[in-house]
């Protein structure tokens, strides 16, 4: 079974790193990349292996542990909604890990960290028993801090580190609470048995409220994003694109799997406390990266409001919302990730995110220039890229659940273009500054290979959703039923 070869593959990975002596440089950069490489090409197959014409899951694995003390098992496996989100994790950390591929201090540390966060993503989006969710939802937590910790550009890293464990923990003992209360009552914490479970009404409003402030908090909904332009700003290169390209559809995907489908009752009840939360994030982060002049804060702005945006397509009960949420999520995966490294590029090389540092860089760096001018396209959603695919659906399908969120909405990515454009402007054109005219050098072959699949999938997407939509359809569908009845 594919999903338990990748699993096995990074324990075994992790578990030689752990041994092996950091004197070993050359060995330990090879296997992380290897292993990387073969969980990515193992999980591209999961997409060969996977029926279109099925809604439930597949590539279902049980494990089972039976002795005198206690016999338990849990089950691990796949349907459309979690399949491009496992894709995804495997996809950005191998791109992490060449990105990185020059940092010759404590490599080996940066290396277990990126593939045991790899691991702990790959459970989440895959497991089907809701305390075991809990469990790798949580400790995400550890690698992450430690990432932002140690790897971190300055000082205030201490600070962004604190933020993101307290909003994120806070939350998600609330869930915890619910989580045994549904043990208590059900006797199984099941995904499978318990979407047949009839909770009642006041059940599932109290429930919600409990998993809500988890999931919001990391998406992260207002006015609990607080930690987010903190964390990305202090990150390193290969952490702020975890955040943004994976860590955020943490929150999406716990609205999408337990939420909606556990709870359908109370989250049309909700609906409109989570528009008005959406509609003010949107706004609140799209105003709020217009005045930025930290490259990165600006980026993790734009995140917030894209991520805020994408609720609003989860709550719109219907398949085109819910579909364009999905796809808009997988889009800023790719987007947002290929933003953060070009900004890496610069940082690296200027060690500087200040953004009046910089201007007139077209004239020395024409194909960094190019991938930045695509890239921003993508981020404003100009048709022809994936972002506009999402974006699209998502505000259609809001439409017709409700109009007024669907036009203030909107009003987040006319903002959107005028903070993107800006940058791109002030970046790229402007006047050179010609004190820097000797060390400013283009993106070279490694920088290059890890960006153009990016830009190939943006454009892919863009042009033809449709491979994306086939696989995700009836798991859509068969949640937007369920949540209708």
């Amino acid at each position: 079974m594919l999903l338990t070869f990748i699993f096995t593959t990074l324990f075994v990975s992790l578990f030689t790193l752990f041994v092996l002596p950091p004197i070993y440089l050359r060995g330990i950069k090879n296997i992380s990349l290897l292993s990387s490489a073969i969980v990515l090409f193992s999980s591209l197959l999961l997409l060969l292996e996977f029926d279109c014409n099925n809604y439930y899951f597949s590539n279902v694995v049980t494990y089972s542990f039976d002795s005198l003390l206690m016999n338990f098992s849990f089950s691990f496996g796949l349907d459309g909604i979690s399949l491009f989100f496992f894709i995804l994790t495997s996809f950005l950390i191998f791109l992490c890990i060449l990105f990185i591929w020059n940092d010759d201090i404590r490599f080996k540390e940066y290396a277990f960290n990126l593939l045991l966060i790899e691991l702990l993503l790959l459970l989440v989006f895959s497991v089907l028993d809701i305390f075991l969710f809990y469990v790798f939802f949580e400790a995400i937590l550890i690698p992450m801090f430690i990432l932002i910790g140690v790897w971190g550009s300055r000082e205030r890293k201490i600070r962004a580190v604190y933020l993101l464990f307290f909003y994120t923990l806070f939350g998600s003992l609330l869930m915890l609470i619910g989580l045994l209360y549904i043990y208590s009552v059900t006797g199984t914490l099941n995904l499978e048995y318990l979407l047949a479970w009839p909770f009642t009404f006041e059940e599932q409003c109290w429930l919600w409220l409990a998993f809500f402030l988890s999931f919001s908090s990391k998406i992260p909904m207002f006015p609990f994003h607080i930690w987010l332009p903190e964390a990305h700003v202090e990150a390193p290169t290969v952490g702020s694109v975890l955040l943004a390209g994976i860590l955020l559809k943490l929150g999406v995907y716990g609205f999408l799997r337990f939420s909606l489908s556990l709870f359908p009752e109370a989250s049309l009840y909700f609906s409109p406390f989570v528009y008005l939360l959406s509609v003010l994030g949107v706004i609140y982060a799209s105003l709020s990266a217009i005045r930025q002049t930290d490259l990165k804060r600006i980026i993790a702005y734009s995140s917030v409001a894209h991520m805020n945006l994408v609720t609003l397509g989860i709550f719109s009960f219907n398949s085109i919302g819910l579909e364009g949420a999905v796809l808009q999520s997988i889009s800023h995966g790719f987007v947002s990730g290929a933003m953060f490294l070009l900004i890496g590029v610069l940082y690296d090389r200027y060690h500087s995110r200040f953004l009046y540092y910089y201007g007139g860089l077209v004239h020395m760096m024409p194909v960094y220039s190019i991938f930045l001018l695509i890239f921003t396209m993508a981020n404003i959603a100009l048709p022809g890229t994936s972002s506009f695919v999402g974006e699209f659906l998502l505000l259609t399908g809001i439409y017709k659940t409700n109009v007024l969120s669907c036009i203030l909405g909107a009003l987040g990515v006319i903002l959107c273009g005028a903070y993107s454009l800006w940058l791109y402007n002030r970046i790229i054109f402007g006047n050179l500054k010609t004190l820097s005219i000797s060390t400013f050098k283009d993106i070279n072959w490694r920088e290059f290979s890890i960006l153009l699949p990016l830009l190939i999938l943006v454009i892919f997407m863009g042009i033809y959703p449709s491979f994306f939509s086939e696989y995700i359809h009836l798991s859509i569908c068969n949640l937007s039923l369920v949540t209708l009845y």
